[in-house]
């Protein structure tokens, strides 16, 4: 699984590069386009959400692979070898049940036909394409989760 999760991690990376890079460059041509040729591209600003809500997905999930984001850690503090490990897996599995429940609903919505349905505003283009950044983040960052539970990950982890 950490093989996978390496993978995974990979592709984030490469994806986030391409879509900050793309909603830079769409912001910074819009803007330029509305102030200097008094001509407003009338999508950017729907691409430009469409773009940043893939990157929060990614983002997250790259996050969860690197365990950077912000926590509360008195409690980790305060144990230390076998006791530290245990409260490590109470951890990481609280938060796999709780992808798994968000993620079984988030597949559900959007497999529904009401989502394959609705277009957006600007382009047209169908809403599952940006609503699937929920469940695609979140799965993978279940699979970091998951990988980060062998137990190779949790003597590295328990050791810091």
């Amino acid at each position: 699984m950490t093989r996978i999760s390496d993978v995974i991690t990979k592709i984030e990376e490469i994806l986030m590069i391409i879509l900050m890079a793309a909603m830079v460059i769409i912001v910074t041509f819009s803007v330029a386009f509305r102030y200097f040729f008094n001509s407003p591209i009338t999508w950017a600003g729907e691409v430009s959400i469409f773009l940043l809500i893939w990157v929060t997905f990614l983002g997250g999930s790259w996050g969860l692979k690197y365990n950077s984001q912000a926590s509360i850690t008195f409690l980790m503090d305060k144990v230390t070898g076998n006791q530290k490990k245990i409260l490590m897996i109470i951890q990481l599995l609280s938060m796999i049940l709780f992808l798994g429940v968000i993620l079984f609903f988030t597949y559900k919505w959007i497999f529904l036909p009401s989502v394959h349905i609705q277009k957006s505003s600007s382009l047209l283009l169908p809403m599952w394409i940006p609503y699937s950044a929920v469940p695609i983040g979140l799965s993978f960052a279940a699979i970091h989760l998951i990988a980060r539970l062998s137990p190779a990950s949790i003597k590295r982890e328990g050791a810091e």
